[in-house]
């Protein structure tokens, strides 16, 4: 025995292997008892007797002791008898020496270890699966159990070096076995001094069950002395380590113990072997807190030598036989370390994923990480990372489609040689997948390589050159990509061994240029330009600077070559010739080029211009020369001689379009080669770049900015529709060509900074909206005009849409007398929101109503004829305004009413922006922001557009990232928060003037019009910029906040270092001030998303209030239009539905509106007139009424979808609150089921089948359990609730019939579920009412299918046999009440209605 020896004393310690090694040699030496084989115990011991009375019988030989009761009753059987044992405390004693002598026989002490046998005659209903061993249950006994553990542990050295026997049993662990998971521990402080003690003695394989038994069998006062003992273990025997660390994350520990184990452990991590790796690192982090979790993370990742987990096979081979001596094969050894380093990464995985304070301080260390070489990699991960950058591109969300980038690119910039050809061939393969988005992302990501990393991506050049093999399902801009990577790989320093690349190329540009089609001659002139640019690029990389180098005379011979193979095979083809100027100057617009390569351009095609275009102002054309009359218009120098210049395309348009059917000849001398009029503005971009480069100004060619245009007169008002549709194309063609030719001016000169060239620049602008305007007229009277190329990076000739919308304005108006008035409102508010934005398009929605008098049909039908298209469809066919462009911004507003009174002011005046030219760059500027800055998931793209189409027009816009965009823009927010504070003044101005009144005479419909655009536009490019993405990445952090600034200046000019709260709330004040002067619902819905976009960017409370009150602010005001309509069509509604969903989103009370519109507003709307409002409401009419109640339908079921159904053990006042929200949902639920009664149109209805449904599915799920525990206390509440629920329930089952009678598919597909959805609440209420023992007031009758009014549908009466036949499947006792005539309508519980099943379809 050993049962009271200190823990501490090694002498105990050394006497107990003595007294080990003595019993091992005494039982080796006595004799064995020998046992008749599988016979029952008898004999007259107290210990048989008493075994057999309590219930166990005792079995030799192989066979398990029987057990003929149940355990606990064995228990107390003996439990009892020991106790009223005559003999007793005695018998106890004998009890234990006759157990004692039992268990000399091995094969004795065996069964009393296993599980006992249960007699199957005996058995009773009370049987367990698992039956217990014979120790156990004596163990159960407090009475026996000090006595059998001391017994246990004396037995238990006899064993200690014994291997597993021929019957597969351990018999030191089946001992161990029984201590397991003990009801009660009579000394627990003595059976863990027992266990320690062993533990010290015992072999190694014995010593980790027994350490990781410990949890299982001492109990939790005892964890503190155990977690001592083995820190003590730990630090003495390291072979230990696993399961003491095992043991030690399950016991309740001291924090400062636990602190202290994790310490000695950390300082052992570096001699850890890999097997023992993932349970040390699971303790590791199951022992950090939240104050020390930083440091100990970032400790662990400096000590985790992740390396060791990569070895070579070879080192791994020969580390696994010197561990296991050679009996492990290498291959088997490589796989025991891929599962240990998978069981690592899952420990890390389920600690980062579950524990918050693990998370944020792992991320925290991996940012403070100053050196790349401190990231950790691991290759074993690798396929994971690629296979999950590959799914990442395949997404829809532009910011998942970022990330994977991310990976990509940094899983190439990590792993070696043999990953990295990984990566560039998963790249290659995404390109070639004919995904856009893919496409441009992965040649984004082998750009950035390249830059990166030239040399390592060099060395798989060739699997991007294959990409060559794929060209034709490539758009110009990915095409741009692709050779420049290529072209950057093949002509960087070093390039040597890529020859093979430049050969391949060569091939490539020569095939396509010599061919006949369009797209493949791109394909070549953008190659080959960006192969020059990319030549003379890394020239000056290699030169002593970049603006001195020199082209060595080798490649300036390669470049010249190139460039003038180029410009022989695209001479042939305007369109090619266009698409090598503009792509051209892109690449000088980079500076890119050499001094020589700029000269070489200069002599050879900038000098060609003049001679195409230019002429003298004194040599006027000869009328015979011209089927018309042409003079020199739109000149702006009116003291210049006739020995100015003058722009002439008129020769090349005519010998182009018209040519020998009119009889033209030109006194050109015929040899004399002409260049295409498509290629002026493409010719004239080139040419004032070059100069520019070249001159570093625009004084060479400033004339050009003045020189007036030869033109016949286009103004011809009502003579144009006498013109042959041959020459009102003719004059389409002109004025394409000379608004092109004057927005490539204002590109080049924007930028002068002289007042006198600010003026020209704006005159030049005046003229390109006058021009437009006369554009509109003529296209609407020539439909089948196809506009010539502005913008040539296409993949097909065919630029874009070509259809006037003339015709459609004269279809329409047939389809609206043919369809009357419902079916003209329809078409009228299917044309385009940009359509109805144009001054034009204005009264395009009212006049579809079916009550207007004839003579306001008539004047309608006359504004419809004069009605003009929008060019929002021909924007390919105009060349596209650089960013530059903008800085015009700078200049004042001018209106044009302060125009008409101040005609005659200073000169100084016309540097101003007047309201046409205003909307005209606001238009374009809002185009590209949208194109750039709004995510390309949130665009409605058309399914059937053309890859590319949604790009024509920004190509030089798409030459900037969008950092580069947003950043020019917030150096452009003073100018346009002065044109919104202008706008702001005006329409205060305004309202004063005409005391609020909109459409009062002093106002000017067309000035109106065209300001409420400005100010949208204004507001749209507000929102474009501040709801930007990339604001949300820390490297444009600073950018965001110098835009705020700006904003917070224009209140006060306040500290440059404030807070961004502060920034915020300044900017959210300044924009929220603007909705006192907003003049258009779309306005004001464009400004509520800017302050919600701001908002969202804070944590201040209170904007939620103030968007709240500003939202309802525009609900209750009445949005008249300058002509004194109301606003109204399908574009209106659309925004009415964001703004009340806005409203109620940010409402604190619901329910308490949904009530006041139901309640108030609607009987106003049908009290009043059927072209009135509501008064409260003035946005509520008959046309809107569905907007409201689908909006209300909804937000009130998502109001109580919230609403958690809570649990009987709430508090009382807890069921009250919630009881009393779901009486008003209900009543309000009700108070809108029944407005279906006045306002029945199909929209209507389908809003409430739809939102029903999903209502009383949620009253099941949410109210119900609510109701069954708080109808005993609240029973009067919960009928009544219950009784206005039925009102609603049976006018939905109205509805159903009404569906069924008329035959609305629309309608009927929701009777089904909303049916179903019915009878499961009338079995539910039932439940309810028997869980609270008052089912004897529930009957149930047959409710009768009517119409929306309440009438009978009469053919309800021809299926009354089959309504009783379904009847009688109901499990409920039915009331004798449910077959009278008089009750089949309604079923009830109690005092209360209840709805029925209709079971009559």
């Amino acid at each position: 025995m050993f049962g009271k020896r200190r823990l501490s004393r090694p002498e105990d310690r050394k006497s107990l292997a003595e007294d080990c090694s003595t019993k091992k040699n005494e039982v080796n030496k006595k004799p064995r008892k020998s046992l008749v084989q599988d016979e029952v115990i008898e004999n007259d011991s107290a210990f048989v007797k008493l075994l057999k009375t309590a219930g166990v019988t005792l079995k030799t030989g192989e066979k398990q002791n029987q057990l003929a009761v149940d355990q606990v009753i064995f228990q107390r059987k003996l439990s009892q008898a020991l106790r009223k044992h005559p003999s007793y405390p005695k018998a106890v004693e004998e009890f234990i020496s006759g157990l004692e002598s039992y268990i000399e026989d091995r094969d004795c002490f065996r069964n009393c270890l296993l599980s006992c046998e249960r007699l199957q005659e005996e058995e009773t209903s009370m049987v367990t699966p698992y039956y217990k061993s014979l120790i156990k249950l004596l163990l159960g006994i407090d009475s026996l159990q000090p006595a059998i553990i001391r017994i246990l542990f004396e037995k238990l050295p006899e064993f200690l070096y014994e291997s597993v026997n021929n019957d597969g049993l351990n018999m030191p662990r089946l001992i161990i076995n029984q201590l397991k998971w003990l009801d009660r521990i009579i000394d627990g402080k003595d059976l863990t001094t027992k266990i320690m003690q062993l533990i010290s003695i015992a072999p190694v394989t014995l010593q980790h069950d027994l350490i990781t038994s410990l949890p299982e069998i001492i109990g939790d006062s005892q964890h503190g002395d155990v977690a001592g003992e083995l820190s003590d273990l730990l630090t003495k025997n390291t072979t230990l380590t696993v399961p003491i660390l095992d043991v030690l994350s399950s016991l309740r520990l001291d924090p400062k113990l636990l602190s202290k184990v994790r310490h000695l452990v950390m300082t052992k991590l570096s001699a850890v072997t890999l097997d023992n790796l993932p349970v040390i690192i699971k303790f590791i982090l199951h022992a950090v807190t939240v104050t020390d979790a930083l440091e100990v993370i970032s400790e662990l990742r400096k000590k985790l030598n992740l390396e060791y987990c990569i070895l070579p096979p070879q080192l791994q081979t020969s580390q696994s036989k010197l561990k296991n001596k050679g009996h492990v094969s290498s291959g088997n050894y490589e796989k025991s370390n891929q599962d240990c380093v998978s069981l690592l990464f899952d420990v890390i995985k389920s600690a980062v994923r579950y524990e918050k304070a693990i998370s944020e301080a792992w991320i925290k260390a991996i940012e403070n990480i100053d050196s790349v070489s401190d990231y950790k990699v691991l290759r074993d991960v690798f396929p994971s990372i690629l296979s999950l950058a590959q799914s990442l591109l395949h997404s829809t969300d532009q910011s998942v489609i970022s990330f994977g980038s991310l990976l990509y690119k940094y899983a190439f910039l990590s792993f070696d040689t043999y990953y990295q050809q990984e990566v560039i061939g998963a790249l290659v393969t995404h390109v070639c997948s004919g995904n856009d988005a893919e496409v441009d992302i992965a040649l984004e990501v082998l750009s950035e390589l390249v830059v990166l990393n030239l040399s390592a991506v060099r060395l798989y050049a060739v699997f991007v050159k294959g990409i060559l093999d794929y060209l034709d399902n490539l758009t110009p801009s990915q095409i741009r990509k692709l050779f420049y990577v290529l072209s950057t790989l093949s002509f960087s320093k070093g390039h040597e061994d890529s020859s093979h690349i430049q050969d391949d190329m060569y091939l490539v540009i020569r095939k396509q240029l010599s061919s006949t089609v369009f797209k493949y001659k791109l394909i070549g002139i953008i190659g080959a330009i960006t192969m020059v640019g990319s030549m003379t690029a890394n020239s000056h990389a290699s030169g002593p600077t970049p603006e001195g180098a020199e082209l060595s005379s080798e490649r300036c011979k390669q470049v010249t070559s190139l460039l003038q193979l180029v410009h022989s095979c695209s001479e042939q083809s305007p369109q090619a010739s266009a698409l090598y100027y503009d792509e051209f100057a892109n690449l000088i617009a980079k500076g890119k080029l050499a001094p020589k390569t700029l000269e070489w351009i200069e002599q050879t095609i900038c000098n060609d211009f003049q001679d195409a275009f230019v002429v003298d102002l004194s040599a006027l054309p000869k009328v015979s020369d011209y089927p018309f009359p042409v003079k020199a218009m739109y000149g702006l120098d009116e003291d210049e001689s006739q020995d100015g210049i003058a722009i002439n395309f008129l020769p090349l348009l005519l010998l182009q379009d018209l040519g020998s059917d009119m009889g033209v000849m030109t006194s050109r001398d015929q040899d004399q080669k002409l260049v295409s009029p498509v290629c002026l503005s493409p010719y004239f971009r080139l040419l004032r770049l070059c100069v520019e480069k070249q001159h570093g100004d625009l004084e060479e060619i400033d004339g050009l900015l003045d020189c007036p245009l030869y033109l016949p007169d286009l103004d011809l008002g009502e003579k144009l529709g006498s013109f042959s549709m041959q020459e009102r194309s003719f004059r389409c063609s002109l004025l394409f060509l000379a608004i092109n030719w004057f927005r490539e001016v204002v590109n080049a000169f924007c930028q002068q900074k002289s007042a006198e060239m600010k003026g020209k620049v704006l005159i030049r602008l005046r003229h390109i909206t006058e021009l437009q305007m006369l554009l509109e007229k003529y296209l609407a009277v020539t439909p089948d005009y196809v506009p010539l190329l502005a913008n040539f990076d296409l993949e097909t000739l065919d630029g874009g849409p070509h259809t006037s919308a003339a015709v459609t304005v004269k279809n329409k108006k047939k389809g609206e007398k043919a369809q009357g008035g419902r079916k003209r409102k329809a078409d009228g508010d299917k044309s385009s929101s940009l359509e109805r934005l144009s001054k034009e398009d204005g009264s395009e929605c009212e006049h579809s109503q079916s009550d207007k008098s004839q003579l306001e049909k008539e004047s309608t039908e006359k504004e419809e004829e004069k009605a003009s298209v929008s060019l929002q469809n021909y924007t390919t066919f105009f060349r596209e305004l650089d960013l530059e462009v903008f800085s015009i911004l700078h200049c004042g507003l001018l209106t044009k009413s302060l125009l008409d009174t101040e005609m005659h002011t200073e000169a100084t005046e016309v540097v101003q922006l007047g309201p046409p030219e205003l909307l005209f760059l606001l238009n374009d500027l809002s185009q590209k922001l949208e194109n750039m800055l709004v995510p390309t998931a949130t665009k409605r793209i058309s399914f059937l557009k053309g890859k590319g189409n949604r790009n024509i027009g920004f190509s030089h816009l798409h030459q900037r990232s969008a950092q580069e965009v947003a950043h020019y823009l917030v150096l452009l927010l003073t100018p346009l928060c002065n044109h919104l504070e202008n706008m702001h003044n005006y329409f205060q101005c305004l309202a004063t003037e005409n005391h609020g009144v909109i459409d009062g005479p002093g106002v000017k419909v067309q000035e109106h019009q065209m300001m409420t655009t400005c100010y949208q536009r204004l507001l749209q490019i507000f929102l474009a910029l501040f709801a930007w993405g990339g604001f949300s990445q820390a490297e444009n952090r600073n950018l965001m906040l110098e835009a705020l600034k700006v904003l917070t200046n224009r209140l006060k000019q306040g500290d440059h270092e404030a807070p961004l709260g502060e920034l915020l709330s300044q900017s959210f004040h300044y924009l929220q001030n603007f909705h006192h002067s907003v003049p258009s619902f779309q306005c004001a819905i464009y400004l509520l998303r800017l302050l919600i976009v701001i908002s969202e960017k804070s944590t201040a409370s209170q904007n939620k209030e103030k968007l709240a009150s500003l939202a309802r602010r525009f609900l209750c005001q009445a949005w008249v239009q300058p002509n004194g309509e109301r606003e109204r069509g399908s574009s209106f509604n659309d925004q009415l539905n964001t703004l009340l969903c806005i409203y109620l989103e940010r409402a604190d009370h619901v329910l308490k509106f949904i009530e006041e519109i139901a309640g108030t507003g609607v009987p106003e709307l049908i009290n009043s007139s059927k072209d009135a409002s509501s008064s409260s409401f003035p946005t509520l009419t008959r046309q809107t009424f569905v907007v409201f109640f689908r909006v209300m339908m909804a937000e009130l079921e998502k109001s109580v979808r919230n609403l958690q159904a809570g649990t009987a053990a709430d508090l009382p006042k807890v069921h009250e609150e919630k009881l009393l929200h779901w009486s008003m949902a209900v009543r309000d639920f009700n108070v809108l089921i029944n407005l279906v009664k006045v306002f029945d149109s199909r929209p209507v209805l389908n809003v409430c089948l739809k939102y029903g449904r999903l209502f009383v599915e949620t009253f099941l799920k949410q109210c119900m359990p609510l109701l069954d525990f708080s109808f005993r206390k609240h029973r009067e509440d919960v009928l009544s609730l219950l009784k206005t629920f039925q009102l609603s329930t049976r006018q939905l089952h109205h509805m159903c019939g009404h569906s069924k009678i008329h035959q609305d598919t629309s309608l009927t597909n929701h009777v089904p579920l909303l049916k179903k959805t019915l009878e499961l609440f009338v079995y539910r209420v039932k439940a309810m009412l028997i869980l609270n023992n008052c089912q004897e007031a529930f009957w149930l009758g047959n409710l009768k299918n009517r119409d929306l009014q309440g009438e009978e549908i009469l053919s309800q009466q021809s299926q009354e046999s089959s309504m009783d036949e379904n009847q009688e499947e109901v499990p409920s006792q039915l009331s004798k009440q449910e077959t009278e005539e008089g009750s089949g309508d309604e079923a009830s519980v109690g005092g209360h209605e209840e709805d029925g099943n209709d079971s009559d379809d």
